[in-house]
């Protein structure tokens, strides 16, 4: 999960990490009423006032602009707020004073997968875009491994600021700087920490002006406070649904709904269906649904109501193979389920093609079989299956 800026900023100051006084607004009355707490237009202050979204380009778009008073404040804010970014609607703003900013550094400590490690990543060139930095002058930019038992000490951070050739008069409170940023990344569960810039003002201080904070959602178990960042306004109603029900579901653009059980089954189920929706008018899959290895009625049916509710799924494919949960429990589940949807007065009107194999799996054919459910037809292998679903579902378009 992707931190707004003023979210991490409020991290930051959480774990130490020294940051500017801010405000957040979603109303231009409300920057009016931040910027007059900030101290804009008083002896000459004035506030920055910065477009909350999650990508950059930012001061680019015209998402960044000075303000010189409470009301210089209200209507940059006014100019600001419903602004379009790259896609992203900016729904709030926040507020800082502005810095006297004497020089712009860089720094961030992330997850190395391929390296399976961690990097830490400084720069004496801030303010900038760093793929820039790496790609014009790849020797301004030090990237040091960090070991995951180790972590970033005093020592560590000394010679990442050593190698990175910081001034010798901000050294000391660059390094404290990233012991503290390094706290965030462990103490968060965090899969990356950057600041960009991480500034020195006229008076001499380290400050991180900008943040940028990614989580890692496979640890919010042990982060309960997490669930209050989570921006759910941008969310896909169907994937917040499916987060509520406990079900590992991303919303697609297509037109065949997956079920599966396991991810690298349902990363190849997406593949072939797309390759057989080729022939139908360019059919593609609906979503990802990695249903796990218990394939219960009730997790069954949670999972065809969240396909079966996206109005653009034309036909279900249910790519199952049968390993812990063996196929005439799945075939069980399917049939259960589907009665348990009608029963909650759900519509249940898409056609599902259930492919089975592995475990007990003529046994579950043979339940499948059995029940003869009127939307269900059993196709033995994957890539037939898949091409009748995706010929089911541009049949259905066709007819739409």
């Amino acid at each position: 999960m992707d931190l707004f800026e003023y979210q991490a900023r409020d991290v930051f100051a959480a774990h130490g990490v020294p940051v500017l006084d801010g405000a957040v607004a979603e109303t231009p009355e409300e920057a009016r009423a931040a910027a007059e707490r900030l101290g804009a237009g008083v002896d000459g202050g004035r506030v920055v006032v910065k477009a909350q979204v999650k990508t950059g380009g930012r001061g680019k778009a015209g998402g960044v602009k000075l303000a010189d008073s409470p009301q210089d404040a209200e209507d940059k804010a006014r100019q600001i707020l419903g602004m379009d970014i790259k896609g992203h609607t900016v729904h709030r703003v926040m507020l800082a004073p502005a810095a006297a900013i004497e020089e712009e550094y860089y720094f961030s400590v992330l997850l190395d997968r391929a390296n399976r490690t961690y990097l830490a990543m400084a720069s004496v060139e801030g303010g900038m875009e760093i793929e820039e930095v790496a790609a014009t002058k790849p020797e301004a930019l030090a990237r040091v491994a960090v070991d995951a038992l180790e972590g970033i000490d005093d020592a560590k951070a000394a010679a990442i600021v050593e190698q990175a050739s910081f001034p010798a008069e901000v050294r000391d409170q660059i390094a404290a700087a990233i012991v503290k940023l390094w706290g965030v990344f462990t103490a968060e569960d965090a899969t990356l920490v950057e600041v960009n810039p991480l500034v020195k003002t006229a008076d001499g201080r380290i400050v991180a002006l900008d943040g940028k904070v990614t989580l890692d959602e496979n640890a919010d178990f042990r982060h309960k406070d997490h669930e209050a960042l989570v921006d759910k306004s941008a969310a896909d109603p169907l994937e917040q649904r499916a987060k509520e029900k406990g079900l590992n579901y991303v919303k697609l653009d297509g037109e065949v709904g997956i079920i599966g059980n396991g991810a690298g089954l349902v990363m190849s189920t997406l593949d072939v269906v797309a390759y057989a929706g080729e022939d139908f008018g360019g059919v593609k899959p609906a979503n990802f649904l990695d249903i796990g290895g218990g394939a219960s009625a009730e997790v069954m049916a949670n999972g065809l109501e969240i396909i079966l509710s996206d109005p653009a799924v034309r036909s279900v494919f249910v790519n199952v193979f049968g390993g812990i949960t063996a196929c005439d429990a799945v075939a069980n589940g399917i049939v259960s389920a589907l009665a348990l949807l009608e029963s909650r007065g759900e519509t249940v009107d898409k056609p599902l093609v259930v492919r089975l194999d592995g475990n007990n799996a003529a046994e579950g054919r043979r339940i499948l079989d059995e029940a003869a459910h009127p939307l269900v037809t059993l196709v033995d292998t994957m890539d037939d299956a898949a091409r009748r679903a995706a010929e089911l579902a541009g049949a259905a378009g066709k007819g739409a």
